[in-house]
């Protein structure tokens, strides 16, 4: 038996658990937030100084809450890429640029000319949200900060340094978001070249350790910030939503991690290399040895819910569960609307950081409902537009794993569901990335053989949900015209996006 303390760290803050892999479950959680700032259209930084605080709050709180005072292993998942600037030792030069953060799509566009085999693994160009084109971006328009840099990372790497004093690379990352080619484990310093930051290497951690292995000891300090009475092992883990795999179990073909949250984020993993273009990848490696991940997803999804029922409408929390629930009693009342969930540009199928949301088909008889219900619905219309180009892309999807904050959204969940037209699981478990770091760390000190066995002896509690057929035709009617609408609105949408970004 070993107990494990997991973090999370979100959008909006950090969740810390405690699992224990005797009893299969989670004894106990806690919460601390730290705040997304928004300087500029577009932009989106947070504070790893306030990353530090809430760990440490965080750990604590869970610890006294499940009465431990030794845990065995560590585990640590984030959002990626969430790029920190900072010296060797983890002093912050900057704000930390958020995931969603799209400052760079001139820079990620530019990847798109390079022509070296590892690009294949990405689909040819990097996303706006990486940590390469954010990385040509400082250089490029913050070149003081850029030479004073000593270390550029992703919010992982900056919390193992914080928990071990060792700066480490995730080989989840460094594949997905790095350019690092992890067929062959190693970086590849002509790619950096040739896109203007060939010093760039020399910045990230230079140590890249696997989903499930051993980085080091926890730093005695750390222990005692936390009340911890021992130095437990601080395993790898990786990006919040890929580490959700294990805890869901989808790690073998065939299944699909769907964790909607600020994000959506839609995982397959495929037994060798296939043409997923419009996706990102297919990245070697990345989670589990010989199998190729795939991520799908869309940038603002309950965010944007958030941002239209706050922002824009001025409800507060019960208010905004009360139009959740008219939506939900109601779910045809968007016919004659469409919306684009585009809030912050698409990742995927278009990987197009310059689309913008939309809302057509307004009258003066529509209300807010009527909004709120179109929002959802284009949200489910961009996941069903996601399954619909990995189907045409021959990867076969039969099992779906939904979690993340969808699962506390009626309206939104059922209407997905309806979208994408087969059963989904629905895991009873809030959060698989806890789920999943526990998986990761138990697999690091032993007590299972692998992350394959430790994410089948570990999986969370799921119940099933069905499409509503009336609901699924309605949705599958749609979806062409949500596809036109995105073709037919993309230069007027790219021109206001250039105009926002000061273009």
């Amino acid at each position: 038996m070993a107990h494990i303390l997991s973090f999370d760290f979100g959008t909006g803050g950090v969740r810390a658990g405690v699992y224990d892999t005797d009893r299969r479950q989670m004894l106990g959680q806690a919460d601390a937030p730290y705040a997304t700032r928004y300087p500029r259209a577009g932009w989106a930084e947070q504070s790893p100084d306030e990353w530090r605080a809430a760990l440490r709050l965080a750990g604590r709180a869970v610890l006294e809450k499940t009465g431990r005072r030794t845990v065995d292993a560590v585990c640590t998942a984030t959002t990626a890429s969430t790029v920190a600037v900072c010296l060797r030792d983890g002093t912050p030069l900057a704000p930390a640029i958020l995931w969603m953060d799209c400052r760079a799509e001139t820079e990620a566009r530019e990847t798109a000319r390079l022509t070296h085999p590892v690009m294949r693994f990405c689909g040819g160009s990097d996303a706006v949200e990486w940590l390469v084109p954010k990385s040509m971006w400082l250089k490029r328009h913050q070149p003081e900060l850029w030479s004073k840099a000593e270390v550029v990372c992703e919010a992982l790497d900056y919390v193992n340094f914080d928990l071990t004093g060792e700066w480490v690379g995730s080989r989840m990352n460094a594949a997905c978001k790095w350019n690092y080619d992890s067929e062959g484990h190693s970086f590849v310093p002509e790619i950096y070249e040739n896109l203007g930051v060939a010093d760039l290497i020399d910045r990230l951690p230079q140590h890249i350790v696997p989903v499930g292995g051993v980085i080091a000891p926890m730093r005695a300090a750390m222990a005692a910030d936390l009340g911890l009475e021992n130095r437990p092992i601080v395993a790898q883990g990786g990006i919040d939503a890929h580490i959700g795999i294990l805890g869901a179990d989808t790690v073998e073909p065939g299944g699909m991690l769907f964790i909607g949250g600020t994000s959506i984020v839609q995982l397959v993993q495929l037994a060798g290399e296939a043409d997923v273009s419009g996706f990102w990848g297919p990245y070697p490696n990345a989670l589990t040895d010989g199998h190729w991940l795939v991520e799908c997803g869309q940038v603002a999804a309950g965010s944007m819910l958030n941002w239209l029922a706050g922002e824009m409408f001025g409800l507060d929390q019960a208010g905004h569960a009360a139009l959740i629930e008219a939506v939900a009693a109601s779910p045809g009342r968007s016919e004659g609307l469409l919306a684009l969930d585009y809030m912050m540009g698409n990742r995927t199928p278009y990987r197009d950081a310059a689309l913008r949301g939309a809302l057509m088909g307004l009258t003066l008889g529509h209300t807010r409902t009527d909004i709120y219900a179109a929002a959802v619905d284009s949200l489910a219309l961009g996941s069903a537009n996601v399954l619909s180009v990995l189907k045409a892309r021959g990867v076969a999807v039969d099992r779906v794993m939904m979690a993340g904050g969808i699962v506390k959204n009626a309206a939104w969940l059922q209407a997905t569901v309806d979208a994408l037209g087969l059963p989904v699981q629905v895991a009873r478990e809030d959060n698989l990335s806890l789920v999943g770091t526990a998986v990761a760390a138990a697999s690091a000190i032993g007590v299972f053989s692998d992350l394959k066995a430790a994410a089948r002896a570990c999986v969370a509690p799921a119940s099933e949900l069905t499409p509503d057929p009336a609901r699924a035709a309605w949705f599958a009617r749609t979806l062409p015209l949500y596809q036109e609408a995105t073709e037919q609105l993309r230069p007027v949408l790219h021109q206001l996006a250039r105009r926002q970004m000061g273009g």
